[in-house]
């Protein structure tokens, strides 16, 4: 067996593993076919790559990590992503959820605080072809407002709370997909559902273990 075949493998038994918390047996196809076009190896520093398709998260420096594929599918999955969406990214990282989602919606918007790493994906990124993602050197706790409203946001580092700006910024009928707990810490992977009339519905879906969302500019928890 191939090893993208046996981490589409892992992916579907994890899926099974945490179906009574995600709610499906089985992830969108959509979803899959991303993943599995997606070279994974090509996102991973190069004296690690034999470990790209493990279903496990990989260090990419900085203190940031490429999330195991099962997580990525599953964020992925949760955006319930359309041809024509217009997606915003918070921490591009290597560039590797960019890329599943470029293949999904019509646009990839994505924020990289750390600015060796942002400049690393958009190079990757665009000699990889995935023309559709556009990476910018920021802050994402204030997301993007040149292009919002977004149809869906996607953040892979966990906040303490849920930034307002990233619901601010969300169209009705959006989702936002983030990780929230202290870090290294019990933290919980929320959707973030914004109705037709503005109201905000929020599932707790899965624990969860990101790296935490930095930024010299991160606003101060509403509690502190």
């Amino acid at each position: 067996m191939g090893k993208i075949e046996k981490m589409m493998q892992d992916i579907a038994r994890e899926v099974k593993y945490t179906r009574h918390f995600i709610g499906k047996d089985a992830l969108d196809s959509r979803v899959m076919e991303a993943m599995r076009k997606v070279p994974r190896h090509k996102f991973i520093p190069t004296e690690i790559r034999r470990f790209a398709y493990e279903n496990g998260p990989v260090s990419i420096g900085f203190g940031q990590t490429i999330s195991q594929p099962y997580i990525v599918a599953l964020m992925t999955d949760m955006l319930c992503p359309e041809k024509q969406d217009v997606i915003l990214e918070v921490g591009s990282g290597s560039g590797y959820q960019a890329a599943v989602l470029s293949l999904l919606v019509k646009q990839v918007y994505s924020i990289e605080v750390v600015s060796e790493l942002g400049e690393e994906a958009r190079e990757r990124l665009q000699r990889l072809g995935y023309h559709n993602v556009t990476v910018r050197i920021g802050d994402g706790y204030y997301g993007w407002q040149e292009h919002a409203p977004f149809d869906g946001i996607i953040v892979t580092a966990a906040a303490p709370y849920i930034p307002q700006a990233l619901v601010d910024q969300l169209k009705p009928g959006g989702r936002l997909i983030i990780p929230v707990g202290l870090p290294y810490m019990h933290q919980e992977l929320l959707r973030v559902e914004k109705g037709e009339q503005g109201e905000i519905t929020t599932t707790n879906v899965l624990g969860v273990a990101f790296v935490p969302l930095t930024g010299d500019h991160a606003p101060p928890s509403p509690e502190s």
